[in-house]
């Protein structure tokens, strides 16, 4: 690597995806309060609601992640539009 590019912080991360719990290790600066043992190795933890193992792009499955409920309201309030002109 070439000399005084990289922060001083730049070190191994993990990163969990909390819809599935899939792990995976990689180089960042990004700070986190939170550790995970990985292998018996201690890394700071950062959490994902998304990654590459839960995205529907990448899974080919339709998954719709709404922790508010804004997805569902949506979805009654375009059923009864539709109903409605149905009639």
């Amino acid at each position: 690597m070439k000399k005084g590019i990289h922060p001083d912080n730049y070190r191994m991360v993990a990163f969990k995806d909390i819809s599935n719990g899939h792990t995976f290790l990689t180089k960042s600066t990004v700070q986190s309060k939170e550790t995970i043992e990985v292998d018996g190795v201690e890394y700071p933890l950062v959490k994902l609601e998304i990654s590459n193992t839960s995205h529907p792009f990448y899974t080919g499955k339709v998954k719709l992640v709404d922790t508010a409920g804004r997805v569902d309201k949506f979805m009654n309030r375009y059923k009864k539009h539709m109903d409605d002109r149905k009639k």
